[in-house]
């Protein structure tokens, strides 16, 4: 059941399904993009989720009454928009899967390498949310299979380009930075750049596919150790 609350003093919150599916994320990114141009100026952020629009909001454009009347009223088509028909964009992310904790995951997995690789590089994978730092993008859904909690030990330092995964998700590490996640590879694309327009290539409701490479093609791509 669709819902739709006050979220503090300027924010409103709408939560549109109670569990995610593969084409809610594209669905909630429509949603906010009719949204953000309707609104215009009186919305000062919108952030998506796996199940949930957050709007942030200007009490000098407009109020909590006047915001929810306009939400509702593009709530009555919702999903029906011809917009959400298509996939969004496929992106190419080309990884070596040589990370730290590789042969861990197998074995956490009852695995071999080999097969965790060709489960993890073999489907694509929805962008559902962005956060946590600039351009990490929450991908799913992983394999079952693969579904493993996050390490009891967080690492202080994970580098940028880190191919990760926990519980039923995966994401790549932009920058370098903590992380408790599951470290399967590396690539050398860059998923954030503050001087490039958008900074991050990967929107909420876009696709990704892994596609495998050695590290001969890692190191000429300009991949570093």
């Amino acid at each position: 059941m669709i819902r739709v609350e006050a979220f503090g003093a300027t924010a409103l919150l709408i939560t549109l399904a109670e569990q995610p599916d593969d084409a809610l994320p594209l669905r909630i990114a429509r949603l906010a993009e009719r949204l953000r141009t309707e609104l215009g100026a009186a919305l000062t952020d919108c952030v998506p989720g796996w199940t949930t629009l957050l709007l942030h909001y200007d009490l000098l454009r407009t109020d909590l009454p006047q915001l929810q009347s306009r939400v509702q009223a593009a709530l009555a088509d919702w999903p029906g928009d011809a917009l959400a028909n298509d996939g969004g964009r496929l992106h190419e992310i080309a990884v070596w899967y040589a990370g730290e904790d590789l042969a861990e995951v197998a074995r956490l997995c009852g695995l071999i390498p080999a097969q965790v690789i060709d489960l993890h590089a073999g489907r694509d994978y929805r962008v559902g949310a962005i956060g946590f730092a600039p351009g990490f993008a929450y991908l799913g859904e992983l394999d079952q299979r693969l579904a493993l909690a996050r390490r009891a030990t967080p690492r202080t330092h994970v580098p940028a380009g880190s191919l990760a995964i926990a519980e039923r998700q995966t994401a790549v590490y932009p920058q370098a930075s903590p992380g408790g996640w599951h470290l399967l590879g590396r690539t050398a694309q860059r998923l954030f750049d503050p001087h490039r327009q958008p900074p991050c290539p990967l929107a909420v409701g876009d696709c990704v596919r892994f596609v495998p490479i050695d590290e001969a093609a890692y190191r000429a791509a300009g991949g570093e150790p």
